[in-house]
């Protein structure tokens, strides 16, 4: 007996390639976002079975396995007919228990740009205004309580450069005084572990960087590219 609906594809090699990219990449954003969300990956391959990821389910009761809704199959059409590239549409829902969500249904794409999948986020409305900010903010000094949970997220710099020549000049800048204020290093090696430290953050994979490191550590491009050789050589043989 054929239980397959007309909706249902036959998928690529490349099709189930992106949607498994699309389920690790999963894991990462609901960590970040937090609890209050539900994030379901389907597949449009069997939608008698459509759930491939499954996040948060105890917002509706869904699990890995569960078919489709009749909602996102209209979600479907309407991204489609309104959305000329169609990326997704956002909308209010309730769960089976009456409570509201906040929910947008995006489509996935696979190869030859044909719709494979569909991702949706359900935000559960009347998650507790403390939990919300709990998963949302954090001390860099856990508290009490805390410390039997899990350790407080570290606060990390990070530099939005508008473009690569400011990021290169900034990372640097940076090492360059790390290394210069390190007593432990000698002065003859400064540049050598300047270089290095570079090399390890991936700065000379941007155009022109060994000139801008030549220009702010006042040395010349050859010294450079000979740090540059030794860290590669110590790295191959490592």
């Amino acid at each position: 007996m054929n239980n397959r609906t007309d909706i249902d594809i036959v998928l690529t090699m490349v099709d189930r390639q992106i949607l498994q990219s699309y389920c690790d990449m999963l894991d990462g954003l609901s960590q970040y976002l937090g609890d209050g969300y539900e994030i379901v990956l389907h597949s449009l391959e069997d939608c008698n079975h459509s759930a491939i990821k499954v996040i948060n389910g105890f917002h509706t009761g869904r699990e890995e396995g569960a078919p489709i809704t009749d909602l996102a199959l209209s979600m479907l059409e309407k991204i489609e007919n309104q959305n000329s590239e169609g990326k997704g549409i956002t909308y209010f829902v309730k769960n089976k228990s009456g409570e509201p969500l906040r929910s947008t249904t995006i489509l996935v794409r696979g190869e030859n740009h044909r719709i494979i999948g569909l991702l949706c986020i359900n935000f559960y409305l009347n998650t507790p205004i403390g939990k919300f900010v709990k998963d949302l903010l954090f001390d860099e000094r856990p508290l009490p309580s805390r410390q039997e949970e899990e350790p407080a997220i570290p606060v990390q710099e990070e530099k939005f450069s508008s473009n690569s020549v400011e990021l290169v000049e900034h990372l640097v800048v940076q090492i360059r005084d790390e290394v210069m204020m390190d007593s432990s290093i000698l002065l003859s090696n400064k540049n050598k572990e300047i270089i290095h430290r570079l090399e390890k953050r991936g700065v000379f994979n941007f155009k022109d960087s060994v000139i801008k490191t030549a220009q702010l550590l006042k040395i010349s491009k050859n010294t450079v590219y000979l740090h540059l050789r030794h860290t590669r050589q110590d790295a191959d043989s490592e």
